[in-house]
């Protein structure tokens, strides 16, 4: 009896640490705009600690817009991804760092092979500190690439979410999305650009 009581408090304890470490467990967000949404998730739903990625439009002045509205250039907002993470397992200097290491800052017109506004990189912090951290990852990638980047680091508003068909689009259609990236010339210019650092902190 007494060795069943042992086990079943020693069960309870367990339990009762688990539980109280998933209850423990900081979510951080991070928001970044990096030409097509598509790649952007794709990008960071291979980064470890990463637990959620959501595509959308931010940064303009048209309330839920469309997707059809926001490639037209005239509502002000850009493709972006809303990425929660777990802060316990990466940092949002770390995620800062992997996604200067999959765009290409210096093109201040677009993305790869998709131009305008909308496809313009940015950096959307959430908080003062978010905004510092930004700055100095902005300061670290022009040091490493010895040239001016463009990336725009903005306050954060309000974030749409972009429609069904857009939400893990690389898992639901991965054909249309390799041909379409490598059509794109996404990872050609990235690697052109980094070299062997290009993708750091992504995992195959």
């Amino acid at each position: 009896m007494l060795r069943f009581l042992a086990a079943a408090l020693f069960l309870a304890s367990a339990v009762g640490l688990t539980m109280a470490g998933t209850a423990n467990a900081e979510t951080g967000t991070a928001i970044f705009a990096g030409g097509c949404f598509w790649c952007v998730e794709s990008d960071f739903d291979h980064v470890p600690g990463v637990t959620s990625t959501t595509s959308g439009y931010t940064g303009g002045h048209v309330k839920d817009p469309t997707y059809a509205q926001v490639v037209t250039e005239t509502t002000g907002h850009r493709e972006a991804e809303k990425i929660e993470f777990d802060m316990a397992k990466t940092s949002y200097a770390k995620l800062l760092d992997v996604y200067f290491h999959a765009t290409d800052p210096t093109d201040g017109g677009g993305q790869f092979c998709d131009r305008g506004e909308s496809y313009t990189p940015a950096i959307f912090y959430l908080n003062e500190e978010q905004k510092k951290e930004a700055e100095a990852a902005k300061a670290a990638a022009a040091k490493e690439l010895g040239r001016p980047v463009v990336t725009k680091i903005l306050p954060a508003s309000t974030f749409y979410p972009a429609e069904d068909y857009h939400q893990d689009f690389y898992k639901k259609n991965p054909l249309r999305y390799k041909y379409y990236r490598y059509g794109c010339g996404h990872d050609a210019r990235v690697e052109q650009l980094w070299g062997k650092e290009a993708h750091r902190g992504i995992k195959e």
